[in-house]
């Protein structure tokens, strides 16, 4: 009996597909693929964020 994937997955896996091959860039020797120079650009943003915002404080106390 194959099981049948809940809605949820079901609409998320919808706009991407994943069973094509991979798109990679060259540099060199540098090869890297779409998907992981995407996560490392936002691994580096969310770096810069968190040392650029302000760290929340309690109001009234100084």
């Amino acid at each position: 009996m194959p099981a049948t994937p809940s809605l949820p997955a079901h609409v998320l896996a919808a706009p991407i597909d994943l069973n094509g091959p991979g798109h990679y860039l060259n540099w060199g020797v540098i090869q890297i693929s779409v998907a992981n120079l995407v996560v490392i650009g936002i691994m580096v943003l969310l770096f810069v964020a968190a040392i650029l915002l302000p760290f929340p404080r309690k109001r009234g106390r100084r």
